[in-house]
C-alpha cells in the first residue's frame, strides 16, 4: 500500500496544495517556507487512522492555530481539508481518503476550540468507477461490509472521533480497516532528543524490536535485534564507519539491551551512549530508523541533517537510498547539499518549497 498523493487545503500556510509522490518524496527549502507543514499534514493523516486527530491538532494550538490565516472567500467555511491517495501495488486498487475538520458550531456538545470532524469519505477504485466504502457526515457514519453492502454504523460518532479509526478498528469494514492499518504503520521522525535524558541514550528492554520507536526509545533493542536475532550488521557497520569512523558494539542482552561505540582514537575504550556527542547519538538514531530489521510502509524524516557535521551527510544519504529499496521515504530538509546527495543516489528530483505570497507552494 503505497502513498501516491497528498492534498492539504486550509492548513496553516498550506492554502491549497496537491502533491504526487513516488518512492522518495524529497522537499527542500529555506526556514519558514512551510516545509514542516507538509510533513505535519501527512502526520495528521496517520493521526486520523489512529483516532488521535483532534488531540494532535489541539496539541499544536487548536483549530485557531491550524487554520489558514489568509483571506478566505465570503461565505467559505473555515475548514482544514486533508486527502491521501494510496495504491495497492498487488491489486492496483486505488484508495482515496478525505477528511474535513472545522470549528464547532456555537451550540455543540464539545469544547469551544477543539477541532470537529465534519465529513469523511473513503473511496476505492479497482478499474471501474470509484465506490464509496466509508462515509461520515456529522455523527452519522456508514461503511461497506465484506459483502459490499452499505451498513449504517450503529454508534453515533463524537465530534472529535474519526470514522477511519472507529470503523476501521471494528473488523466489519475490510477496506476501511486495510487503510487504517496502512497509515497507522507509518513512522515519523522529527529529530531525536540528544540531551542527557534522551530516550535514545538509555538501555532498552531486551525485546525483539523490528523497527525504531518514533522517540528512539528502543534504539538499543533495535541494534540488539540486528546483531543477535538477524545476525547481520554489515550495512550498519559500514554506515557508522563512513560517518563516525567508529564501530558499534552490542553486548548480548540480559534484561536490558545496550550498546557502545569504539572510536579509532581510543581503541581500548568503549564509549557508552551517555558519553556520545549530540551528533553521534542523532546519527545512530537515524541509522536505527533507516536500517532496522523490518521497515514500515513509509518513513518520514523532518530535517534529518540537524546537529550533524557536514561530513556525515554522504553516509546519511547512503542510508536513505538503501532504505528506499525497502520502503517509501518522505524527506524534508533545508540542506541543499543533502538533497543533492539523495538525488545522486536515488535519481529523485528534489522539490523546492517556497512561500512567495504567504502560501506554501512548490516552485
Amino acid at each position: 500500500m503505497r502513498l501516491t498523493g497528498l492534498v492539504a487545503e486550509g492548513y496553516r500556510s498550506l492554502k491549497s496544495i496537491r502533491l504526487e509522490l513516488g518512492q522518495v518524496g524529497l522537499f527542500v527549502g529555506e526556514n519558514g517556507v512551510g516545509k514542516s507543514n507538509l510533513y505535519r499534514a501527512l502526520q495528521l493523516i496517520k493521526a486520523a487512522g489512529e483516532g488521535t486527530l483532534a488531540r494532535a491538532i489541539a496539541a499544536e494550538g487548536g483549530m485557531q492555530s491550524a487554520l489558514w490565516s489568509g483571506v478566505r472567500r465570503v461565505g467559505q467555511p473555515a475548514r482544514v481539508i486533508l486527502q491521501a491517495d494510496v495504491e495497492d501495488d498487488e491489486t492496483a486498487a486505488r484508495f482515496c481518503y478525505r477528511v474535513e475538520i472545522g470549528l464547532p458550531p456555537p451550540a455543540s456538545a464539545g469544547f469551544a476550540f477543539e477541532p470537529h470532524v465534519k465529513e469523511e469519505t473513503l473511496t476505492v477504485e479497482t478499474g471501474r468507477r470509484p465506490v464509496e466504502m466509508m462515509g461520515r457526515k456529522g455523527p452519522a457514519a456508514y461503511g461497506r461490509d465484506g459483502d459490499g453492502r452499505r451498513v449504517e454504523h450503529g454508534t453515533r460518532l463524537l465530534n472529535s472521533e474519526t470514522a477511519l479509526a472507529v470503523l476501521g478498528a471494528s473488523g466489519r469494514y475490510p477496506e476501511t480497516g486495510d487503510l487504517r492499518t496502512t497509515v497507522s504503520d507509518w513512522r515519523f521522525y522529527h529529530g531525536f532528543r540528544t540531551d542527557a535524558g534522551s530516550p535514545a541514550r538509555k538501555p532498552s528492554l531486551a525485546i525483539t524490536s523490528t523497527l525504531l520507536d518514533e522517540d528512539g526509545g528502543n534504539l538499543a533493542a533495535v541494534f540488539a535485534t540486528l546483531a543477535h536475532i538477524r545476525q547481520d550488521t554489515a550495512d550498519l557497520d559500514r554506515a557508522l564507519a563512513d560517518a563516525l569512523g567508529a564501530s558499534l558494539e552490542v553486548p548480548e542482552p540480559g534484561e536490558t539491551a545496550t550498546f557502545g561505540l569504539r572510536l579509532p582514537d581510543f581503541p581500548q575504550r568503549l564509549f557508552r551512549p551517555q558519553e556520545l556527542s549530540d551528533g553521534q547519538i542523532r546519527f545512530l538514531a537515524l541509522a536505527g530508523a533507516l536500517m532496522s530489521y523490518r521497515l514500515p510502509g513509509l518513513i518520514a524524516l523532518n530535517e534529518p541533517e540537524a546537529s550533524l557535521h557536514p561530513s556525515m551527510l554522504p553516509a546519511l544519504a547512503d542510508m536513505i537510498a538503501k532504505a528506499a529499496e525497502r520502503t517509501q521515504l518522505w524527506v524534508v530538509t533545508h540542506s541543499r547539499e543533502l538533497a543533492d546527495l539523495i538525488t545522486d543516489r536515488t535519481g529523485t528530483r528534489a522539490l523546492t518549497v517556497v512561500r512567495p505570497d504567504g502560501a506554501t507552494t512548490i516552485e
